[in-house]
């Protein structure tokens, strides 16, 4: 597989459709027997789905592609049998911050990412220092030196980062070294080739290092070493070197907007762009934390993640404008039959000198309590259930803020007092002679 390089695009044509993969299909038995091999190594896998792309191209700026759905076994097997298909990608990508004229940045400003005015949106960074090694008769292999869950603190922050927590794709057989010490991940390729495992040892610029595991990644990483970047400043002579940066951020979808030159903006303009967490205005703060840096956004993931995201919010928004509608028109039937069901009530009430408002605030009572009752019940429920999706299929915590109770509470009054109004604005209206003889 060819080294990484960044090329960059002004503008993406992607789509997603069905496909039928003739590779998955041909070798459909070879694929299962390769992953019942691979789960008894790491028994954590999981054959969940995953995107590849076809029809991959850059041309003009422009990247083109069509995504399709393939299961994790048949791209772990196309991956791991040196990518058989040449007409299938794996397209994913991160932002990368490197110095602007191609020199080392400084270890000692690595910490001021965390001091940019969109600090909280940032998830974590890697620093990326490669090194030419020869390791087993194999002559200019690289060794990445990066940080895997590293302790930083800047100012009161205390925090911890790394490939561990920008780079969760990574699959590690074995265990993952300690930023103090001098182990090395071996990428499974390598490892294949060299027949070695975790726990051995391997000789790299003159001193045994252990084999702390084994890295599956589907990149470049697979062909090579990766270390401590301690290690590799040493080994390359230069303490405190860093060659890029990759930079992990919660960012906002790019619009119109996002993409206007801040050079360009009116002062109130720059400020509503720099106080806006897009991905262009993180990066700029990143040029500015960073002596000497130019930041670049690589878009395949945050572009097109932003996208989906939108896409998915506004159809959630759309669900649940028709969930609140059968809400309102399943209590506006309850509500009904209950009316209908007390008339006799009703025309006793008004009987005995009730009032229209006196018979509207008694329903509208009840609605309410039972309005309040369901949507803490609902509320109860729907965090369970998030909660439990979250682990099951994101692998993630989703927290419910407690916050949200009274919205809830409110939402669920206001549904049931629209999904009422009708049948009780009938019920007032009975007239007590017909509704105590049953006639209403």
């Amino acid at each position: 597989m060819p080294d990484a390089h960044i090329v960059p695009v002004d503008r993406f044509d992607v789509g997603f459709a069905p496909f039928r993969w003739r590779f998955a299909q041909a070798r459909r038995d070879d694929i299962a027997a390769h992953f019942a091999a691979r789960r008894q190594a790491t028994p954590q896998l999981w054959n969940g789905r995953v995107l590849l792309m076809r029809d991959f191209a850059i041309r003009e700026g422009t990247l083109r592609g069509m995504y399709f759905e393939a299961g994790f076994a048949e791209f772990l097997a196309w991956r791991d049998w040196n990518f058989p298909d040449p007409a299938v990608v794996n397209c994913f990508a991160m932002g990368a911050l490197r110095a602007s004229d191609g020199a080392y940045l400084n270890e000692m400003d690595l910490p001021k990412i965390k001091g940019i005015f969109w600090r909280n949106n940032i998830v974590g960074f890697s620093p990326m220092l490669p090194v030419s090694v020869t390791l087993g008769g194999e002559k200019n292999l690289t060794l990445l030196g990066t940080y895997f869950a590293r302790h930083v603190v800047f100012g009161k922050q205390d925090f911890v980062t790394g490939v561990r927590t920008t780079h969760p794709w990574w699959r590690v057989q074995g265990s993952w070294p300690d930023d103090s010490s001098e182990d090395v991940l071996l990428g499974d390729h390598v490892a294949e080739r060299l027949n070695r495992k975790p726990g051995q040892e391997i000789e790299i610029a003159g001193r045994p290092r252990r084999i702390a595991g084994i890295l599956s990644t589907g990149g470049a990483e697979d062909n090579q070493i990766v270390s401590t970047l301690a290690l590799a400043q040493q080994i390359l002579a230069k303490p405190g070197a860093v060659r890029r940066i990759y930079v992990s951020a919660v960012t906002k979808p790019e619009d119109a907007f996002a993409r206007r030159d801040p050079k360009s903006l009116s002062r109130a303009m720059y400020d509503r762009w720099y106080c806006s967490p897009y991905a262009q205005s993180i990066a700029f703060q990143l040029q500015e934390a960073i002596p000497h840096s130019h930041a670049e956004q690589i878009r395949q993931v945050a572009q097109n993640e932003g996208t989906i995201l939108s896409r998915i919010q506004g159809l959630m928004l759309l669900i649940t404008l028709a969930a609140l509608l059968a809400s309102a028109l399943a209590v506006s039937a309850s509500m009904a039959t209950s009316v209908i069901e007390r008339r006799s009530e009703v025309g006793l009430m008004k009987a005995l000198g009730a009032g229209n408002l006196a018979v509207a605030v008694l329903f509208f009572a009840e609605t309410t309590l039972l309005a309040l009752l369901a949507g803490g019940v609902g509320f109860a429920g729907g965090a369970l259930l998030a909660r439990q999706i979250g682990h099951s299929i994101f692998d993630s915590q989703i927290a419910v803020q407690p916050v949200l109770l009274p919205v809830i509470l409110t939402i669920a009054v206001l549904v049931t007092f629209v999904g009422s109004a009708a049948a009780i604005r009938r019920a007032v209206r009975f007239d007590p002679v017909y509704a105590l003889r049953g006639d209403a």
